[in-house]
């Protein structure tokens, strides 16, 4: 695909998009060399420092790198996947087995380190999964969430927390899934309460090995729910 001259907004997004396409298509194959930025923003219609934008943005992106002396080089012919976009395309399998690690650990430390304000929480997220106990499916998993969110929350580790985070979208679909097709709550509209109860409890009193074993077991219960599927 030939390179030509952009519209005129927006620059930087085009001529990334321009240049991508060139390496993705095969146009510049791993190992090559990229034209010089003057030649490139003549090429492209824009300025040096769009063109000097564009090339931070793929080098973000895994597919040139710039070498002292020599100029830009292309390294790769597929751009490398963000966090949440490798998520989204992971299986929901994969991505609970990975919950199941941080959580469990994280409920071990919530019971060390959970604050009075922690506590409140934990019970009022209990008290808001009971809640939605007669609420839609969606209303009901998006409850649960909540809760686990505390438990990790009381863990004060700002990167499990930021991490948990990242996979709520993925385990948030999975589960409504898995209840619906499994009509999990027919019987039991709450359905798992007592774990949860348990849980809370056990990080109230500091107890983290029963806190951990409890949260262990009940994860690892959906987990084989999901396999199943």
């Amino acid at each position: 695909m030939p390179l030509g001259a952009l519209r005129p907004t927006p620059l930087v997004e085009q001529a990334t998009e321009r240049l991508r396409e060139q390496i993705t298509n095969g146009e510049w194959t791993v190992g090559t060399k990229l034209p010089g930025e003057n030649s490139l923003a003549q090429i492209l219609g824009v300025g040096r420092s769009t063109v000097r934008e564009a090339l931070r943005t793929l080098a973000g992106a895994g597919l040139v790198q710039a070498r002292q002396g020599a100029g830009v080089f292309v390294i790769a012919a597929e751009p490398q996947e963000d966090w949440p976009t490798r998520l989204r395309r992971a299986a929901v399998t994969d991505v609970y087995e990975v919950r199941v690690l941080i959580e469990v650990e994280a409920a071990r430390m919530a019971a060390q380190r959970r604050t009075d304000d922690d506590l409140v929480a934990l019970d009022e997220a209990l008290a808001g999964r009971r809640g939605a106990a007669q609420a839609g499916n969606a209303e009901f998993v998006d409850a649960d969430i909540a809760l686990h969110a505390a438990v990790v929350s009381a863990a004060h580790n700002p990167v499990l927390t930021g991490l948990f985070a990242e996979f709520v979208p993925v385990l948030r679909q999975g589960l409504i899934d898995l209840v619906e097709l499994l009509d999990l709550r027919s019987e039991d509209p709450n359905h798992g309460d007592d774990a949860h109860a348990l849980l809370v409890a056990a990080i109230a009193r500091a107890d983290a090995e029963t806190a951990g074993r409890t949260l262990r077991e009940e994860l690892k219960q959906t987990l084989e729910r999901l396999r199943a599927i």
